[in-house]
Formats: structure tokens, C-alpha cells, sequence
């Protein structure tokens, strides 16, 4: 087992999947940032498209959603978002290639087919595809069939569903009652659908859970010969999601159970052949994610682990984050004033961060910390972590050599923990994270 240090995981920590983090954004940029950003735009780009809306809404969830069930609202978002489509594609005017388009949310199939059939022609007519790699996250609870044939004529590769858990008493726990054939269901239309590559969103640190659960549940997702695992730790902040405080609290597994879990998970995993991606993504080796983490290519963004490498990914919908070289930026996050700006011709983007050399160079270093495990620090930058850095190198979880710093094997747990030691924003800031496992 991974050597158990309480005391350097005391400190709730990002999960990094952008620098700076969406905790630094703030109103300092704008619309015409955005616009600017785009003018300046050539070459790959990836599209994130999302639709902050579920058929129900789980009490664990940290996502932008809603409950998908006023018919007319729903319509009224999707008539905004093909404005937005049409616009940002203008903007582009044909300089870019679309390698990757991503649907996420809430639930993409909380929209009906039709309706997810004419985004994506829309899609086709104001961007320049260039046969881009295709992925969709799914509720496995409202993945009906008239879904399959549209996953297949759109070319679906990548899906991902949200199992959490498969044990019963837990999901009542967590607001995400779903039955196993409802998954096993939903495993085997996509696979007829053509997706080469199914992921399952798994869980571990929920209310009542012990490693026989999460080990069951493990055992019943590698029977299913999920293609992916991502296996999240529960962060319970229920100050920044009311809905958490459903949850019982005090049912929650201590932070050196959840540690035993997190290590429960990647032994189980990785002895059933999984190939670690990270320090919480899973793949079977002959997918491109395991195959990116091998040869040294993965990356980090807003959907995680990935082994997309275009520097710029477009955001399309609300609260939907385009991140560029020189700016991370968030669309209104109210569907209301999103649906206004829209209907007047205007980009969204309106909260966010511009990224200065220093930012570009320390997310460098944390993305390759976190998807390679070593990095080239700089000499300021070292002295800028060295302090923080030094009980992990006394522990043997991370050693330097010269200007390169490596996380050991037995460091991965601390991979965060150790990231966030060059991050000067974290410093002094008071804000609340989830925690480090």
C-alpha cells in the first residue's frame, strides 16, 4: 500500500484540470477578450459543447445543471446555443481545423435525439471538421435505443456514463438510484452504436462505503470490460453545492479510509490490467488514453485526462469555459442573461482570467507533473516550492535531481498536493477545495 502521510493531505487541494483554476477567475475579462481571443485563432481547436440540463437531479453532483423538465425552457436554451455556434463560427471564419468535439453537461441525452442530430449539423455547416474524434457523456438511466442509431450515423467513438456506484443502499445515499441492467443495458447499446470506447464515472469516499463495496463495484466494471475508468474521490462541499446537504455527513469514510480506497482501486484495477492514467483515470491498453499515458503524450484539461492536444478548446453554452494560450474564460453562467446576450448578436464570455508568461510557465509544469510525473522546474520556480516541496522528498514521495522533479511511485496519491506547491495563487488564498484524496 501507499505509505500514508495525514498530515500532507491535510490541505483540500485543485484537481488542476485548467491553471489558473476556475477559483481565480473573476469579471477582469469580457466579451471582446473572448472575441479577440478568437480573431486570434488558427489552426487545431477542440469544441466542448454542453447542455447544463438531467432528467434528475443527484445530490452529489458539482455540475452545472438543471432538471431538464420544462419542455420550454429547454427548447429556448437550444435555440440560444445554435446562435452561439452560428457566431463563434463566423468568428473562426474557416482558420481552424475541429480535431475533437466534446458533449458534456448535465446530460446530453436529456435533449432528444432530433434535437442532439441538428446541433451537430449545425455544428457541420459554421465549422471546419476535419473528422474530429467524437465523445459524449450519458445517464445511463435515460439512454433509451433511439439513441443508438443516432451514436452511430453522428460517429460516437468516445462515451462516458455515470455509474458512481453499482451497490444499491449507496446510491440511495447519493440521489443516483440506477438498477445494473440499466448500465449493462446502456454498455451494450453503445458498443452496437460503434463507440470504441466506453468509459465509467466511478465513485469512492461516499456516505457509508466501505472497500467491500467499492471493491464489488470495481470487480462488476471490469466484467463489463469498461474500456475507461475514471475513479473520483467524493468531495463533499456542501457550502458551494447546496444540494449536497442531503447527503449524510456523518456516514462519510474518514480521509484514511478514503486513502485505503484510493489505493484499493488502482491495485484492483491495475492487477486486471488496467493501464493508470494519472492518478484517478484507468484504461485498458489498447485504448488511446492508456496509449497516450505510455508514450509520454497525455494531457490535462477541463474533461480531465485526455490525450487531446490542441492548445485551444472552444466552449459553446452556458457556464461552458474556451481556454486559450493567453485566457481561460466562462460564459454566463445564468441561462436567462446567456439566452439575452445571444439574442442580440453578442459572445458571453464574461468571467474568467487573461494568462500571463508566469501562469503559462506554472501550468506547464503542474500539467506535466500530473500527466507525466516529472517536470523541468525553473530555478524560480524551485525556489519558489522549495519549502512545501521538502517533506515529500524526505518522505521519498518525490526526489530532484538537478532541475528535474519526479513523483515517485509511492508518491501518486500526493500528486496534487505536490503540484500545488508551485502554485503561487494557493499561497495565500482562503478558498475551499476538495480534499487531496
Amino acid at each position: 500500500m501507499w505509505p500514508y502521510f495525514p498530515d500532507l493531505l491535510a490541505k483540500p487541494v485543485p484537481r488542476y484540470t485548467s491553471f489558473p483554476t476556475a477559483a481565480e477567475f473573476g469579471k477582469g475579462v469580457g466579451p471582446r477578450d473572448l472575441g479577440e481571443a478568437l480573431d486570434n485563432t488558427s489552426g487545431d481547436i477542440s469544441l466542448y459543447v454542453h447542455i447544463p440540463f438531467c432528467e434528475k437531479i443527484c445530490w452529489y453532483c458539482g455540475c452545472n445543471t438543471s432538471a431538464a423538465n420544462r419542455r420550454d425552457r429547454l427548447a429556448s436554451y437550444l435555440e440560444a446555443l445554435h446562435e452561439e455556434i452560428a457566431i463563434v463560427g463566423k468568428r473562426l471564419s474557416g482558420r481552424t481545423k475541429v480535431r475533437r468535439i466534446a458533449f458534456g453537461g448535465g446530460s446530453p441525452n436529456a435533449i432528444t435525439p432530433t434535437d442532439f442530430v441538428r446541433l451537430v449539423n449545425d455544428l457541420t455547416i459554421h465549422f471546419r471538421l476535419e473528422r474530429p474524434v467524437m465523445s459524449i457523456e450519458l445517464d445511463p438511466r435515460t439512454l433509451t435505443d433511439a439513441w443508438s442509431q443516432v451514436l452511430s450515423c453522428v460517429g460516437i467513438s468516445n462515451a462516458s456514463m455515470g455509474v458512481q456506484t453499482f451497490d444499491p443502499q449507496l446510491q440511495k445515499a447519493i440521489g443516483r438510484v440506477q438498477p445494473d441492467a440499466d448500465i449493462e443495458r446502456g454498455t451494450e447499446l453503445l458498443r452496437a452504436s460503434g463507440v470504441t470506447s466506453v468509459n465509467f464515472d466511478l465513485m469512492y469516499g461516499l456516505p457509508g462505503q466501505t472497500e467491500r463495496e467499492l471493491g464489488a463495484t470495481l470487480a462488476r466494471a471490469i466484467e463489463m470490460k469498461a474500456d475507461r475508468i475514471a475513479l473520483f474521490g467524493y468531495a463533499h462541499v456542501p457550502h458551494m453545492l447546496p444540494r449536497q446537504k442531503r447527503i449524510d455527513a456523518s456516514a462519510l469514510p474518514d480521509q484514511a479510509e478514503r486513502f485505503a480506497m484510493a489505493w484499493q482501486g488502482y491495485s484492483q484495477l491495475t492487477e486486471a490490467g488496467y493501464q493508470p492514467v494519472g492518478f484517478d483515470h484507468f484504461a485498458l491498453p489498447g485504448d488511446p488514453l492508456a496509449q497516450a499515458a505510455i508514450s509520454g503524450q497525455l494531457h490535462r484539461n477541463f474533461q480531465g485526462f485526455t490525450d487531446d492536444a490542441a492548445p485551444v478548446m472552444v466552449g459553446l453554452g452556458a457556464t461552458a469555459i474556451s481556454s486559450f494560450p493567453e485566457l481561460l474564460i466562462q460564459n454566463e453562467k445564468n441561462a436567462g442573461r446567456y439566452r439575452m446576450l445571444l439574442s442580440q448578436g453578442m459572445l458571453t464570455g464574461g468571467h474568467g482570467i487573461a494568462r500571463s508568461a508566469a501562469d503559462r510557465a506554472t501550468g506547464a509544469v503542474i500539467e506535466s507533473l500530473l500527466c507525466q510525473g516529472k517536470a523541468q522546474v525553473s530555478d524560480t520556480q524551485l525556489a519558489l516550492a522549495a519549502e512545501a516541496l521538502a517533506p515529500f522528498v524526505s518522505h521519498g514521495l518525490a526526489s530532484i535531481e538537478g532541475r528535474l522533479l519526479r513523483i515517485e511511485a509511492q508518491g501518486l496519491p500526493y500528486a496534487r498536493t505536490i503540484a500545488a506547491t508551485f502554485d503561487p495563487y494557493r499561497q495565500s488564498s482562503q478558498k475551499r477545495f476538495s480534499s487531496a484524496v
